[in-house]
Formats: structure tokens, C-alpha cells, sequence
């Protein structure tokens, strides 16, 4: 097994079953190994624009996060805008982007870039994997990131020869946290906002909006105090606000 082999494991393992890839030749360790595994399904995408778009969408519509594959920085700055997107609805993303292998680095390439210099800007979380060892457990910290609450845009970077020097290494299991309750304060604060301004709080993120975010769930009264008075909410606030913190804007 190959670090792009443990790559696709740790992805299947851990509930990844689709790859949205705009790749080039730095990747193709790791397409090769996409073919061999039955678990994920490869779509290919023409424009790295359409990649990342894809799987924002794809995360806003399933809550699940797709695995995206770019080739190099050049390739990454292609769907930097959408990637904007994903990180402002918080849509879970992990980017997997191809980087020429460290020996090549110090020949400054046409396609060599800073890639974490780009990749930042629209990231949560930022990482190069070192070696075919530590693929498995980079890949399983880029899904912990983006599958963490809220959700986040994660991108590694997969240099060639940590795709196809060997490895013994297993799969490792990512840690998932659970969405946490809603915080009061937060709640109080948008409370107050809305009735600043005549009107309820917009809908915040890709979860705000559904059906199952705008009830109640059992037991709950939806209540919150405002200066020293008790007063009731929509859920539709509480919804909101038990997913995502309340935009800067609104205080």
C-alpha cells in the first residue's frame, strides 16, 4: 500500500464517499488509487471553479463533506471562489491539493507556488503532509476539521512522493464531535438585535433554513431573558443559532 492508498482508506473509513477532482499529473498516484477503491465514487470536473462549487453544494445539501483533489496552487486559486462560498455557509470541504515532490521543490518548477499562503485566506485549517506514514493521520485531522462544529474548510496537501512511496501505516478513525447546544448569550444577543430593527435575524448557513432546524425538539420552550425580562422565541433563532455563531454584524 501507497500513501495515496491509505489516503482513499482513511476517506472510506471515515464516511467520505465522493472526490470531485480537477487533477494533473502530481495526482495521479493518487487517482490511480481512487480507481482501486470501490468505496469512493470519482467525479471528474472540468474546471476547478465547478470542483469546488460542487462540493459546497454537495455539503449544503447532505451535510457530509466531499473530498475535493486540485492540482498544485495554480489549480487550488481556480476555485478559491467557491471555496470563499463554502467557508462563509460553513460547508464542511476537504481539499486534497497536489504539490511536486520535495526533491523537485528546490527547482522551482513553472506550477511551484506558496500553497499555504493560498490556501489560507479560504481555509479553516491548513496542512502539508510530510511522508506516506503520516497520510493517514492528515487525512484523518482534515476530516475532524471539517466535520468539527461549525463546520469548516480543510486542505491538505498531498506532495507526489508521499503518494507513492510505500507505507505500513492503518487507517486511523477521526474524532467527531457533536454539534453543541445553543448558547443563551448568543441567543439573547440576537434576540435583541431582531427587535433593534423591527425584524427577525436572517437565516444563518446551510441548516438554518430546513424544516428540522425551524421545530423545537422536545421539551423545549424556547425561552431566553432580556434585560431581566422572560421572553419567548421563534425557534427559528435557537435553530440558527444552535449551528453557527451570530455573523460579527449583528451587535
Amino acid at each position: 500500500m501507497n500513501g495515496a492508498d491509505l489516503l482513499c482508506e482513511t476517506l472510506v473509513g471515515n464516511g467520505v464517499k465522493l472526490c470531485l477532482a480537477n487533477p494533473g499529473t502530481s495526482e495521479m498516484h493518487f487517482v490511480a488509487a481512487l480507481d482501486r477503491q470501490p468505496g469512493i465514487r470519482c467525479v471528474l470536473g472540468l474546471f476547478e471553479g465547478v470542483v469546488t462549487g460542487a462540493a459546497d453544494g454537495y455539503a449544503r445539501m447532505t451535510d457530509r463533506p466531499a473530498a475535493t483533489l486540485l492540482h498544485l496552487g495554480p489549480g487550488l486559486t481556480n476555485g478559491l471562489a467557491n471555496l470563499h462560498n463554502a467557508r462563509r455557509a460553513f460547508s464542511p470541504v476537504i481539499n486534497i491539493v497536489g504539490e511536486h515532490p520535495a526533491v523537485h521543490l528546490p527547482y522551482d518548477a513553472q506550477l511551484t507556488s506558496d500553497i499555504e499562503s493560498l490556501a489560507r485566506p479560504m481555509s479553516h485549517w491548513v496542512h502539508r503532509t510530510a511522508c506516506a506514514d503520516d497520510v493517514g493521520r492528515d487525512t484523518a485531522t482534515a476530516i475532524e476539521m471539517a466535520r468539527s462544529w461549525p463546520r469548516q474548510v480543510a486542505t491538505l496537501i498531498l506532495p507526489a512522493d508521499a503518494a507513492w512511496n510505500a507505507t505500513r501505516s492503518m487507517p486511523p478513525r477521526a474524532r467527531l464531535a457533536g454539534p453543541q447546544g445553543p448558547d443563551q448569550l448568543r441567543i439573547a444577543e440576537a434576540a435583541r438585535t431582531a427587535q433593534r430593527h423591527g425584524h427577525d435575524p436572517p437565516p444563518f448557513g446551510a441548516c438554518a433554513a430546513r424544516e428540522r432546524a425551524r421545530k423545537p425538539p422536545a421539551g423545549s420552550r424556547g425561552f431566553c431573558r432580556i434585560g431581566g425580562q422572560r421572553r419567548r422565541l421563534t425557534w427559528r433563532i435557537c435553530g440558527n443559532l444552535s449551528r453557527l455563531a451570530l455573523p460579527k454584524g449583528l451587535n
